[in-house]
């Protein structure tokens, strides 16, 4: 669990990127990455320059539960992203992440036009605390 872990959420047009503090405690943003054949080289520059230790890419599930065309998407770049870097890369259900992302950003005053540049981003933050406080109570149950 300790080290740097990243979080993308993967849209068509850019990909929203977050990383963790050493310590596996909290998620920051990044700036997004536009979506295209760069996408993959850009995140495994992120992930050296932050020496990053793994990835969670965001599986945007149906609210039933299965995947449709966006979560098979995602599953295919995961799968490129896994085959390209040198650290494990994870999909984690994402199901709310945007809606949480912009109640939060909606709060700090922002528009949903002022807030589409950051949104992606916003959305990869959400992602990745849910992915650090799940395995940090995972952790600690398993140590008692």
């Amino acid at each position: 669990m300790t080290g740097v872990h990243m979080a993308c959420d993967v849209g068509s047009v850019r990909i929203g990127v977050a990383r963790s503090d050493p310590g596996g405690v909290l998620a920051f943003p990044l700036d997004a990455i536009a979506a295209g054949p760069d996408a993959i080289a850009q995140l495994d520059a992120l992930i050296t320059e932050y020496e990053a230790v793994g990835v969670i890419i965001g599986l945007p599930l149906n609210m039933d539960g299965t995947a449709g065309t966006a979560a098979q998407s995602a599953q295919v770049w995961a799968a490129q992203v896994a085959d390209a870097v040198s650290v494990p890369v994870e999909l984690l259900d994402e199901r709310l992440t945007t809606v949480q992302a912009q109640r939060g950003l909606h709060e700090a005053g922002r528009t949903v036009r002022s807030s589409r540049a950051v949104i992606d981003s916003a959305s990869a933050v959400v992602l990745l605390q849910s992915y650090l406080d799940t395995s940090r109570k995972a952790s600690s149950e398993s140590a008692e």
